[in-house]
């Protein structure tokens, strides 16, 4: 699938914003350490999806009732569903210049069909933009750091209606933004994700 930029310019993609705000001390700590042993913008976005991948629970998986949707606080709460743990990684591959957004898969595997959240990055040199899932592994889930083939979590089904939407947002769009805002709790915030953009 070729990915689009919601944004034409690239610069929309390193910039910071009210859920990506990785000139918070948080990120910045996080991105400083993580750089310290990576000796290109491969390594450390390895390194950066490893991290949220493997460090921050995925609220689900750990019964954590928890909202958390700006990357500062993901990273400090250590917590999130598969939207904050994207910020997060979004925000951190931001922090050391390496252009990343937002995209999504609209699934039907639960109760009621849901969004997932996914980052795509784009490595200096790089002709495209290479998605990744940094939801976290589990029994039966497997995703990986990949930028010559994808490795997610899930891949759609088409006959169950499951999309795979194309657009890389630099920003969260606003319908994900007030739902993870507004949600008191976790289970709020199942009830209210959107099915679709």
């Amino acid at each position: 699938m070729e990915l689009t930029q919601q944004s034409p310019d690239i610069e929309a993609y390193l910039a910071a914003d009210e859920a990506i705000d990785h000139g918070h001390p948080h990120v910045e700590e996080a991105a400083a350490r993580l750089a310290l042993t990576a000796d290109s913008a491969y390594a450390y976005a390895h390194a950066a999806f490893d991290f949220v991948r493997d460090t921050i629970a995925h609220s689900a998986d750990t019964g954590d009732e928890r909202v958390t949707w700006r990357a500062s606080d993901v990273l400090a709460a250590r917590t999130g569903i598969c939207h904050a743990k994207s910020i997060a990684l979004a925000a951190l591959l931001r922090a050391r210049g390496i252009p990343a957004g937002l995209c999504y898969q609209r699934l039907a595997r639960g109760a009621k069909p849901m969004l997932h959240g996914l980052v795509a990055l784009r490595l200096p040199g790089a002709g495209r933009w290479a998605r990744v899932d940094p939801r976290g592994n589990k029994s039966g889930v497997d995703a990986q750091f990949s930028v010559e083939e994808e490795r997610l979590v899930w891949i759609v089904r088409t006959e169950f209606n499951e999309v795979d939407y194309s657009v890389v947002y630099a920003a969260l769009p606003e319908v994900l933004l007030h739902a993870l805002k507004n949600a008191r709790d976790r289970s709020e915030l199942w009830r209210n994700l959107p099915a679709g953009l």
